[in-house]
């Protein structure tokens, strides 16, 4: 599939397809920065248990998705699937700095086309320093890159100004107007948090908790010869970057404090939940509206000794998916199968009684609302991440991951690739490839596998990823795959 086949269903814009039976219900979506999937008191974290009650309250009488996951763990990548429904190499932001391209179907333009009220609150960070209004939105409120916890600069509907309090709070109350004075016709809100990304300033109310508490760190933490002698060589060397446990965030102080400063932060997004709402409750318009919850991508702390996201490993490419709307579907269950964060887009629109463009790569997730999951649902799903500039200790990252095991192989780099097999080792603490390391020789790392049945095992893995490369407008070589009878260059 080609960019110029992408791009022609921008034609959808103009006119989409409504579906005569369905409701035409109200979308909240709230998105937060940096989550990783299981910081919540009710999934049992040992400080926030009774401290997060809002999304306590979204997990008891909505669906959760146990295994939600990004496609690449990076703030503006994978804000643009969400956006768009298609995976990084498809939409083509890469990196935290491309602005989306205007000519892609977005689910807000769609949603605003078939005469939905849009509203856009919070971090967009694509497009470097911008912070214009973006297609789509008929009310915006959004600021320059990262923003700033304390009396931030915003740009509120093509007028910059700055305002007091904390940006959740400021975030919030918008929000909470938008709900109000537009409750009378169908509408979407996308509610990007900036909590809990880095400096994790929290409000006052919440700034001196757990103090003291200890912090049970990862069992693969430590800094340990038989770890590292079966991981990939960048994996040490990042350790005493900012994106490790030694050198975390370049600054002075134990990293204990950050963590502490990372929940703290967390709460200021639950309290954002409590009162988003209160505002649907005091509207009566909780019982039918569609509220999402997810984090933009997951987050290390301490797993293989670092911090922060990009890596492929579980807490980096994991999130928080819940969805609540009670006359929709039961609340109070899971589901089990595989949700990325291509889904939301179609998601949307399917509640909306809207068909997505043809071109998208994700799947609607009302289905498994429902409580069904169809035959042919994914069971797998391609991990890009792209080496930055900005950050050169993390390679290039293509990776495939099924629902028991997760390859990555890096680009660009002489070093190991990696295999796990998630159901004997979820902490991925053994690496299955970690013998096929080429020291002198030449040759694609598969042909030094020396077990017959893995090198077979992740030659098909490899055949997968090309196969789901090829299909979403990928560079198939990016499979590590050779060619059929393919002989070593001289």
């Amino acid at each position: 599939m080609t960019r110029r086949n992408l791009l022609r269903s921008a034609a959808a814009l103009a006119a989409p397809a409504v579906r005569a039976e369905a409701r035409r219900r109200n979308i909240v979506f709230i998105l937060s920065d940096d989550h990783r999937w299981d910081f919540i008191g009710a999934l049992g974290h040992p400080w926030l248990k009774g401290h997060t009650p809002h999304l306590d309250r979204l997990l008891k009488g909505g669906v959760r998705f146990r295994n939600a996951f990004v496609t690449s763990s990076l703030c503006s990548p994978s804000r643009a699937s969400l956006l768009t429904g298609l995976y990084m190499h498809a939409h083509g932001i890469r990196d935290n700095f491309s602005a989306l391209d205007p000519k892609l179907p977005t689910f807000p333009r769609l949603l605003q086309g078939a005469g939905y009220r849009t509203a856009y609150i919070g971090k967009w960070h694509m497009g470097g320093s911008s912070d214009a209004p973006q297609p789509g939105f008929d009310h915006w409120l959004s600021f320059r890159g990262q923003g700033e916890y304390k009396d931030p600069e915003v740009n509120r509907n093509g007028q910059r100004m700055r305002l007091q309090g904390d940006m959740s709070d400021i975030l919030t109350g918008e929000a909470r107007r938008f709900i109000r004075e537009n409750a009378s016709r169908p509408f979407m809100l996308y509610l990007g948090h900036k909590a809990v990304h880095y400096p994790f300033q929290a409000p006052e109310r919440h700034a001196r908790l757990f103090e003291g508490l200890p912090v049970a760190w990862p069992a693969s933490y430590g800094y340990r010869f038989e770890q590292y002698e079966q991981w990939p060589e960048w994996v040490r060397r990042r350790r005493y970057t900012r994106h490790g446990v030694d050198g975390a965030f370049g600054q002075p102080g134990p990293i204990d404090e950050f963590y502490r400063g990372y929940c703290r932060a967390l709460l200021s997004v639950d309290d954002s939940i409590g009162e988003v709402l209160a505002a649907l409750e005091e509207q009566r318009l909780l019982e039918d509206t569609l509220v999402v919850y997810m984090g933009d991508n997951g987050y290390m702390w301490g797993e293989h000794g670092l911090v922060d996201k990009r890596a492929m490993y579980e807490p980096s490419i994991r999130v928080p998916l819940i969805a609540h709307c009670p006359g929709l579907f039961a609340g109070g269950r899971e589901a089990e199968a595989l949700a990325l964060n291509l889904d939301l887009a179609p998601t949307f629109l399917d509640v909306a009684g809207l068909q997505p463009p043809p071109s998208w790569q994700g799947r609607s997730l009302a289905p498994l609302l429902a409580g069904k999951t169809p035959a042919d649902w994914r069971r797998d799903f391609i991990y890009h991440y792209e080496w930055e500039q900005d950050y050169p200790y993390t390679p290039t990252i293509v990776g495939l991951r099924t629902e028991t095991h997760s390859l990555m192989q890096y680009w660009g780099i002489w070093d190991l690739s990696e295999l796990y097999d998630l159901r004997k080792d979820p902490e991925q603490m053994r690496n299955l490839l970690a013998d096929a390391r080429i020291t002198y020789g030449r040759g694609r790392y598969t042909n030094h596998i020396q077990d017959p049945e893995l090198k077979k095992f992740v030659l098909a893995m490899q055949d997968r990823m090309a196969e789901i490369l090829a299909a979403t407008g990928g560079d198939p070589r990016y499979s590590g795959k050779g060619s059929e009878g393919d002989t070593f260059a001289l």
